[in-house]
């Protein structure tokens, strides 16, 4: 059965115009990937879309709050529901149920300590949290966890199973995946060599940094700027 897109409904230049993606999956075990924010209308709108069966899991991709903020507004609608995180590190291969089939937790830490993503092996369907997003780049917060070196790593791993799509946790779906992950690399590795030209030019601040390497940047988005040159310097 074809994920359902509920979005979350917390819109903000952060996480988009229609906030957090979710993602439905309907049949034998109901589940859904990530749980939003806790909005009344968000959760209402999963249960009209489950006509009345309850929800039997929520697998979280990792515990950011626009992430993992709604799981006890989910647990009060649905009190037996499981949260899913997939542990990092475990050596052993994790299947979910999910829907009518299962998912594998495929970790991937790096923008979260605590990031996975989910892979759907019969459709070949990865749900990717936050690992890429079409039109824009993933923060690696430097002073939460986030590890510009694990996260590379992490996207070659997702690479290396040549999923078909990727349903992330902001944005559009990825038809492309292997495409848009090279874009991704290639990025960083841009990112790097501006980030050595500033300090080559007298940058020698983070802040300083960032108002040459991102000019013009906003306000709501500049601590993540700030975040992601740590991770960058960090992993130099």
């Amino acid at each position: 059965m074809e994920p359902l897109l509920i979005p979350a409904r917390n819109p903000s230049e952060w996480t988009g115009p229609t906030g957090n993606n979710t993602w439905l999956l309907a049949g034998r075990e109901p589940a859904i990937v990530d749980a939003g924010v806790g909005d009344q209308g968000h959760i209402d709108e999963i249960a009209r879309a489950l006509n009345g069966v309850p929800l039997r899991r929520v697998l979280m991709t990792h515990g950011h709050p626009d992430h993992a903020g709604g799981i006890p507004a989910l647990r009060a609608r649905w009190p037996s529901l499981v949260v899913c995180r997939g542990p990092i590190g475990s050596g052993e291969e994790l299947r979910i149920p999910a829907g009518d089939g299962e998912l594998i937790v495929v970790p991937t830490p790096g923008h979260a300590p605590d990031h996975v993503c989910f892979y759907d092996r019969t459709s070949r369907d990865l749900y990717s949290g936050d690992m890429v997003r079409l039109g824009g780049t993933i923060v690696i917060p430097a002073g939460q966890g986030g590890s510009l070196r694990e996260y590379l790593a992490s996207l070659e791993r997702i690479r290396a199973l040549a999923p078909k799509r990727l349903l992330p946790g902001h944005g559009l779906i990825v038809d492309n995946p292997a495409e848009v992950i090279d874009e991704y690399i290639v990025h960083r590795r841009m990112r790097s060599e501006q980030i050595a030209a500033a300090i080559a030019a007298g940058a020698t601040t983070v802040e300083q940094i960032v108002d040459r390497v991102y000019p013009g940047i906003s306000d709501p988005l500049r601590k993540a700027a700030e975040d992601t040159v740590r991770a960058h310097l960090e992993n130099q």
